[in-house]
């Protein structure tokens, strides 16, 4: 009993006594009561209710009413009830309903004429219309638009009925006379639709009779004119010249939509540089002029597939793309650098970096929201752009400085990484990156931050005075030593003679005592036994960024000083010609060292030092003690080495994915070859011209082949039934991003005719059948194509299952052939890709679902297992190659992949080579839903052991 319906709302089931209300209701004199039958008549119907005892009630009482609403909703009844028979007939009791139609079509109100006209475009019964037809052909030459406009869509719904064309036999003609005399922007829209439906090449004939005037229609009639371009040329592609025509024409008219639809016609019609050209102006200006972001993401889309097949021409967009940049939106802002970060070129290089830089000034202002993100964002593009244009770092290098003590940390994190490239990559800069550190090291408050600092500064600064400054500078960014001393209680409590005790304790009877950094004070004998607990020398908003940082307990940024003074001072021996100045900074940094290892063993921070922070420190005082010269040339020289190495493993691995996205494309050798140069260019315009080249190079290059469909059918096909069986069946699985489509071939290989076969399916796992199995009939030794379409939600293995069901005349009984079951891969919905240190382990510690899998395997070899993993879970390794040198039988990778559902899935392996020879350890897989994580966990498990 249920109806087909694109809504479906829940009702509760009809009862007898609410059937008797609803026939009271309408029997009465009160619209609105009848308003309110008339709704409860309609819902009961959608869900599957009959109510035939109402039909009667209705045209005796409903009919005759003269209120707008009541005769709408008596429309919608009409609409909903079954018209016909169970033999298809037509029931004799619609007669009554054809006259109130019919009056409905003459009626003196518009209103009524209209919904009525709107109502006969969805009647399918050729029985109910054809006594109609004179009154609606009447209302075609109606005084009002409305009316007009809805007789024409209800000529055209006859029209396209199977019986249409005899109802109606000359509509065409007649749509085509009221097309050239209609006034009105709808109707003529409405006219023109039904000549390009129904009589395509009228439709045509008043187009090219129209040409100099399409650009002055409406903007409705301009959509339909752009879809009957697009029908046209893609039947008949010789004939798109006169067409683009058109097209470029619409591209001035107000209508945003309009020129939009022209833009991507264009591109889908020509691959000719002024169409292309045009094309991208349109999405420029649509860009700037819509202030809708929405829209402006859409557009981003299209000029984001224009770069890819057109980028050439894209390019000299490129300022275009980039004033984007004003919208407050910051996926438009992100959007727009990435589409321009592929787009730069050594011609516009200073124009976009400069840009780039005022759109980072304006971020200090601070009057836009989140302007630590957007200023984050710039910082990045910057660095990319001196990463592969190195000569404009000079330009920007020293502005971005000014950001090293931002107070978002990742956007002055991201400066710090960017100075450490640039002051390698461009050794011209170095002197002056090394001043203006130096000068702006004290602003840094971020201990990550002043880590990356340190390292550029132990490692760059080569002169004399550059070493001394480095050296000063952070002695002054760690103030006065001691970092805490033992203050003596005494009977006053006052601040000042506090701080006085710092220095030193003074009282009658003296003793000598020796202070926390090492050097001589006196004591009181009659306060020796009672001292306060160590409390810190006071600081006030003057001390030092590095002070303040170590105070609250962070000793690995304690390491890193200790090894940036050491790295100093051993620099300083091979650039100080004086022994005694050496030893001399040599001391100091020795006691700033001995300090910080003092306050990390004393009570006074909650918690003490962390053990490889102590064992750091500890080095670097027995090498400042007694240093080697081996020991210097690695601290010197190898850990440089190693982040040059660093670089060229991350260039590297840019230049290997630029090679995997590049469109590679082979023509076959048999392929026609067109000669331009003797081909006839009578008649054919400039536009013309350029497209048939443009196609000529897409065929030469193979663009128009698509390689290895083919082989890829093939490895997709899955028996779903033996030979044996009566019903053969095998399916062809096509995995969308968010849907699978199977194509299941189906034969009869029995001398019988099968009557209500059914592939009736089910899934199991995040997967949905998006519809209901059919019946068929197939003939003796025949064959048929079945499609069923599964929806998809997520990455997450599932399983489709099912059965073949038939019948046979001979034997009453149904007949059920099992199915093999089709496991749709985790595979196919992940892909390889890339993503930086920092933002693998941010999102390393924000996911929360977790799968563990145990290394078990006979694989031997550490290199050889995690190809194997990478290859099997179609992931991509983030370790550079240079830190997988070597043969020490530990091996820790970092794989990643994103899956077309925008999903992050991170692995982590870790695997050491046992005594025997096996390998032993963990493979770590973290995402941010369930689904993903257990699918790959299971993947791994099953392939790990080295199976295909």
């Amino acid at each position: 009993m249920e109806k087909t319906c694109s809504l479906l709302v829940h009702f509760d089931k009809g009862t007898p006594a609410l059937a008797n209300e609803i026939k009271e209701a309408l029997e009465g004199h009160d619209d609105a009561a009848k308003i309110d039958a008339m709704k409860k008549a309609v819902m009961l119907l959608l869900n599957g209710e009959t109510l035939p005892q109402l039909f009667i009630t209705i045209v005796r009482y409903v009919l005759p009413s003269e209120d707008h609403t009541v005769q709408k909703l008596l429309l919608l009844y009409l609409e909903i009830i079954d018209k016909t028979d169970s033999r298809g007939k037509i029931l004799p009791e619609m007669i009554l309903i054809c006259q109130n139609l019919r009056n409905n079509l003459q009626h003196p109100n518009e209103y009524i004429r209209g919904v009525t006209l709107r109502f006969l475009c969805r009647l399918n019964e050729t029985e109910i219309i054809e006594p109609l037809i004179p009154s609606i052909l009447a209302n075609l030459e109606h005084r009002h638009p409305y009316i007009r406009r809805n007789a024409i869509l209800a000529v055209m719904a006859i029209y396209k009925l199977p019986q249409g064309d005899q109802l109606l036999v000359d509509a065409p003609e007649m749509i085509e006379k009221v097309l050239s005399t209609e006034a009105d922007q709808s109707a003529k829209r409405n006219a023109f639709l039904m000549l390009f439906t129904c009589a395509q090449e009228r439709a045509v004939n008043y187009l090219l009779t129209h040409v100099d005037r399409v650009a002055e229609w409406g903007e409705l009639l301009q959509m339909v004119v752009l879809d009957l371009i697009r029908k046209v040329c893609r039947a008949n592609k010789g004939e798109k010249g006169k067409y683009i025509k058109i097209i470029i024409s619409l591209l001035n008219v107000p209508s945003a939509a309009v020129i939009y639809e022209c833009a991507g016609t264009l591109v889908s019609l020509s691959s000719a540089p002024t169409a292309i050209r045009a094309a991208a102006n349109t999405y420029c200006q649509l860009l700037l002029s819509q202030s809708d972001n929405n829209v402006k993401l859409i557009v981003l889309d299209r000029l984001n597939e224009l770069k890819v097949s057109h980028r050439e021409i894209i390019v000299d967009m490129i300022m275009d793309v980039l004033r984007a940049l004003s919208s407050p939106n910051h996926d438009i802002r992100r959007k727009t650098l990435d589409i321009v970060l592929d787009l730069i070129t050594p011609r516009n290089i200073n124009e976009v970096v400069l840009t780039l830089k005022k759109e980072v000034v304006k971020t200090q202002s601070g009057e836009l929201e989140k302007d630590g993100e957007y200023r984050q964002m710039l910082i990045q593009a910057i660095h990319l752009c001196a990463i592969k244009f190195p000569e404009v770092a000079s330009t920007v290098v020293h502005l971005l400085m000014d950001f090293l003590g931002d107070s978002n940390v990742a956007s002055a994190m991201d400066v710090a990484v960017f100075v450490r490239e640039i002051i390698e990559t461009n050794p011209k800069l170095r002197v002056s990156i090394i001043t203006r550190l130096l000068d702006t090291f004290y602003q840094i408050r971020s201990a990550r931050v002043c880590s990356c600092a340190l390292w550029i500064i132990s490692e760059y600064c080569l002169s004399l005075s550059e070493v001394e400054s480095g050296i000063s500078t952070i002695k002054q960014c760690l103030g006065d030593l001691p970092f805490y001393m033992a203050s003596e209680e005494g009977d006053t409590k006052d601040s000042s003679k506090k701080s006085q005790q710092v220095n030193s304790i003074t009282v009658s009877s003296k003793r000598p005592a020796i202070l926390a950094d090492g050097t001589y004070a006196t004591q009181s004998a009659a306060s020796e036994t009672a001292f306060s607990p160590p409390t810190v020398v006071n600081t006030t908003s003057a001390s030092g960024n590095l002070r303040s940082l170590l105070l609250t307990g962070d000793f690995f940024l304690g390491a890193v000083v200790a090894c940036t003074l050491t790295k100093l001072v051993l620099r300083l021996t091979e650039v100080q010609p004086s022994k005694s100045e050496v030893n001399k900074a040599s001391t100091q940094v020795l006691l700033i060292i001995v300090s910080m290892l003092q306050l990390g063993q004393s009570s006074f921070l909650p918690h003490p030092i962390d053990n490889d922070s102590n064992d750091r420190i500890v080095l670097c005082v027995r090498l400042l003690c007694n240093p080697s010269e081996e020991i210097k040339k690695i601290w010197l020289r190898s850990c440089r080495e190693s982040f040059v190495q660093m670089l060229a493993d991350k260039q590297l691995r840019e230049t290997e994915e630029l090679k995997a996205k590049a469109q590679v494309s082979y023509a076959q050798p048999d392929d026609l070859i067109d000669f331009y140069h003797l081909k006839s260019r009578k008649g054919m315009s400039q536009l013309e011209l350029e497209d048939e080249v443009q196609d000529d190079l897409k065929r030469a290059t193979g663009e128009f082949i698509k390689e290895g469909d083919a082989a890829n059918k093939l490895n997709r096909i899955l028996q779903l039934t033996g030979f044996s069986d009566p019903v053969y069946a095998e399916a062809y699985v096509t995995v969308n991003h968010y849907d699978i489509v199977l194509d299941v071939t189906v034969i009869n290989r029995t001398k019988e005719t099968l009557q209500n076969l059914c592939l009736e399916l089910a899934t199991m796992g995040d997967l949905k059948l998006v519809e209901r199995p059919q019946n068929y009939t197939l003939a003796p030794e025949s064959s048929k194509q079945i499609k069923a379409n599964i929806k998809v939600s997520s990455t997450e293995t599932g399983v489709i299952f099912g059965n073949i069901v038939y019948e046979t005349s001979n034997v009453m009984e149904r007949t059920v052939i099992v199915l093999n079951d089709i496991h749709i891969d985790i595979m196919d919905y992940i892909s390889p890709a890339v993503c930086s240190d920092a933002a693998f382990r941010t999102m390393w510690a924000e996911f929360e679902w977790e799968n563990k899998v145990a290394v078990n395997t006979v694989i031997q070899d550490e290199k050889e297992f995690l190809e194997h993993i990478m290859k099997s879970t179609n992931m991509k390794c983030l370790t550079a190659p240079s830190a997988l040198e070597g043969d020490c039988g530990f091996l820790a990778a970092n794989l990643y992949a994103k899956s077309v559902f925008g999903e992050d899935a991170l692995v982590n392996l870790s695997v050491e080579k046992q005594g025997d020879g096996k390998l032993s350890g963990y493979i770590r897989i973290r995402s941010k839903t369930q689904g993903i994580a257990l699918s790959l966990g299971d993947k791994i498990t099953l392939k790990q052991k080295g199976g295909a």
